[in-house]
């Protein structure tokens, strides 16, 4: 891959690449919409992702170029004019992290060529945009000597989609792909930024992924409308109760106190929140346990509320989880993501495997009228320079 990606670079660019980057795609497991109500999460990289090949400019000139997105060519840029251009499409989640690394006082002095390639499904869910973020922040970190640790890399990042990007997402997408590793997910504690990896033991399982093809974008889907939802219902529990964040609660505290959310809406979102946000905590201690069965049924529960409370599922979404809980051998299945198309997760039995995709393919072709892709995913590692 990084040989064929050199020379798809000196094509392109008329020079050597400098140096070979990867940031992962990921998959939640289980806590969706919590990581900007101060919940928890658990989220793990995946092996496939995005791939660059970057060398440093001798003048001001930044040239990116996506063999993803061939026909939109080198997109050009001077690196002391750094602003949002609707023109230039997937690149300004790059250049977002430029603008980032600016403003916090990491100046980039030069220009540079970046040839990017991703095998992430564009628009599944996955956390493309968050993973072209980290290869682009692994790249300067490492072009010009940067003394800046992993966190900070996935803090700029952050910022670059919420104020360059302007989507208001919350941390896990740029956690979950810097601080990845091997065979664990992250229990990530979005409040305090606490974490701990959980080795993820489902012997005799695997995890399969299901992209319902139904293109979704962050930007212009609800996503920002739950999150201001969810911001109202905590101003009005602010009244009686000393809270910062909806993940603070727990059920009973939100029973007991849900009477002061003004809108019922609001309420159905805020109880979505807190009870993923305990059952979050409950299926990482199901899996520490070895209760694998128990992890795959507050799974269900959490597509439940999802579709029900949060709604942000959708018809292939609900398709294809439904047709999942159907399958023998299926321990848990749920959407995974902000959700309004994109993927599902699912946790099936290994001898099960092949006819689950087989049967849930077909179903959900039948329903839907175009079919679903599947992957069996792999936990991998973190962005790093390869």
């Amino acid at each position: 891959m990084v040989n064929d990606l050199k020379i798809d670079f000196e094509r392109v660019f008329g020079a050597e690449g400098q140096g070979a980057y990867f940031a992962p795609g990921r998959v939640n497991l289980i806590g969706e919409h919590t990581d900007y109500n101060g919940g928890n999460v658990f989220p793990c990289a995946l092996t496939f992702g995005t791939y660059a090949i970057a060398t440093k400019r001798d003048d001001k000139k930044v040239r990116l170029y996506s063999k993803n997105f061939d026909q939109l060519g080198i997109i050009e840029f001077d690196v002391n004019e750094i602003k949002y251009e609707k023109g230039h499409d997937w690149a300004n989640y790059p250049k977002g992290v430029i603008w980032a690394f600016n403003e916090s006082g990491k100046k980039i002095t030069s220009g540079m060529d970046v040839l990017f390639y991703g095998n992430i499904p564009n628009g599944a869910g996955l956390s493309s945009s968050a993973s072209i973020e980290l290869a682009t922040a692994v790249i300067l970190k490492d072009l010009f000597s940067f003394d800046v640790d992993m966190i900070e890399m996935v803090k700029l990042s952050k910022q670059a989609e919420n104020i360059f990007i302007g989507v208001n997402c919350g941390i896990m997408d740029q956690f979950a792909i810097g601080m990845g590793k091997e065979g664990c997910a992250i229990l990530l504690d979005t409040n305090t930024l606490k974490y701990e990896y959980a080795k993820v033991d489902i012997e005799g399982a695997s995890i399969v992924i299901a992209n319902t093809n139904k293109r979704r974008g962050l930007a212009d889907s609800k996503y920002n409308e739950r999150r201001s939802q969810c911001e109202e219902a905590l101003k009005d529990l602010q009244v009686g109760l000393d809270i910062r964040a909806l993940g603070e609660i727990d059920e009973a505290t939100f029973e007991a106190n849900k009477g002061l959310i003004k809108d019922y809406i609001n309420v159905k979102r805020a109880k979505h929140a807190v009870y993923e946000n305990q059952r979050t905590l409950r299926a990482v201690e199901a899996l520490s346990n070895k209760d694998i069965d128990l992890f795959g049924k507050l799974m269900n529960e959490s597509h439940v509320s999802l579709r029900d409370d949060y709604e942000v599922t959708g018809i292939e979404l609900d398709t294809l989880v439904e047709l999942a809980w159907d399958q023998k051998g299926v321990i848990g299945s749920r959407m995974t993501g902000a959700g309004f198309g994109g993927c599902t997760v699912s946790i099936v039995k290994n001898e099960f495997v092949q006819d689950f995709i087989k049967n849930v393919g077909s179903q959900y072709k039948e329903n839907i009228g175009y079919e679903a892709d599947f992957y069996v995913a792999q936990i991998g590692d973190g962005a790093r320079k390869l």
